[in-house]
């Protein structure tokens, strides 16, 4: 089984391919940015996997037009030639953020679209247009809602969580009450083969997340653990903490309203449909287990 991946040399699409190629799947990589990436397609393969994209800047430093380029205009000519050729299936990595910058409950996955940022946006207007087309028979459309993906290698925000209780530093956010959704990368590599080998499961919205939820309090006395420390909670005012990153909002500090939002915020995104469908009770990892795999690897970076 031939899959086709873009966006191969990012961190989930590194991941995916030794997952797969362990599993005697033949992988093919293409680069987008290659303009003759068309000639490149392999036409009989089971599988487009696509991943390339525009991340969501933090900084806010990126022009609009670039996520909608990337994010939209790309997907839309790919799934063009995806519908040309005799490949049976076609996965769209979105992400919950093209459908709820905040979410209130529980994220499913019919929820009505509310992006606000331009990745948000660029991300669901993707999703739109390849659901407004006309699948020929034996074709399948998934489109992944990936929450927050984590895995040995990964930096971002759970790095920096790391950093400040390795350095002993107390974590002053611990007046914010959250509850928040992660994705093992091995999770995430687990449900997308099981898609594939899974014949019968029907084109659609599936949202991909680890079977917990944990706070990032919760998430802060892990990392203690894992490092053998004794976790350091402050209890500060949260009206204090909102008042005082704003100062990060217009310098270069670690900590913006941004970053305060990813950090304390609850994002709780459900599961449910694609266990269903894939007549799966749990992930081979829970939330806690891979995200102590995580941790464990941030010693090494």
């Amino acid at each position: 089984m031939q899959i086709i991946i873009t966006g191969a040399s990012g961190f989930v699409g590194q991941n995916l391919q030794q997952y797969l190629r362990k599993r005697q799947y033949n992988v093919k990589k293409i680069s987008l940015r290659n303009e003759n990436w068309q000639n490149h397609l392999e036409l009989d393969a089971t599988a487009i996997v696509h991943l390339a994209g525009k991340a969501h800047d933090t900084a806010n430093t990126s022009a609009d037009e670039e996520y909608f380029h990337v994010n939209r205009d790309l997907t839309i000519t790919l799934f063009k030639s995806f519908l040309e050729s005799n490949i049976r299936d076609f996965f769209y990595f979105s992400s919950v953020k093209a459908v709820a910058d905040t979410v209130e409950g529980v994220l499913e996955e019919d929820v009505q679209g509310k992006p606000y940022t331009p990745y948000g946006k660029s991300k669901l207007e993707a999703e739109q247009y390849l659901l407004d087309q006309t699948l020929p028979e034996g074709k399948r459309l998934f489109i992944i809602r990936p929450c927050m993906i984590h895995g040995p290698g990964n930096k971002g925000n759970l790095n920096l969580l790391y950093k400040v209780v390795e350095k002993g530093i107390p974590w002053p956010l611990a007046a914010f009450h959250n509850q928040r959704s992660f994705l093992s990368i091995d999770n995430l590599s687990y449900l997308l083969e099981q898609m594939l080998v899974h014949t019968g499961l029907p084109s659609g919205v599936y949202n991909f997340a680890d079977d917990e939820a944990l706070s990032t309090n919760e998430l802060v006395s892990l990392i203690s653990e894992t490092l053998d420390k004794k976790p350091k909670l402050w209890h500060i005012p949260a009206g204090l903490i909102r008042g005082t990153v704003k100062i990060g909002d217009v310098l270069p500090l670690p900590l913006n309203s941004e970053r305060l939002k990813k950090l304390t915020e609850s994002y709780v995104v459900s599961n449910v449909k694609i266990k269903q469908a894939l007549g799966i009770e749990k992930l081979p990892l829970t939330a806690k287990e891979g995200l102590e795999k995580t941790i464990r690897s941030f010693r090494n970076l």
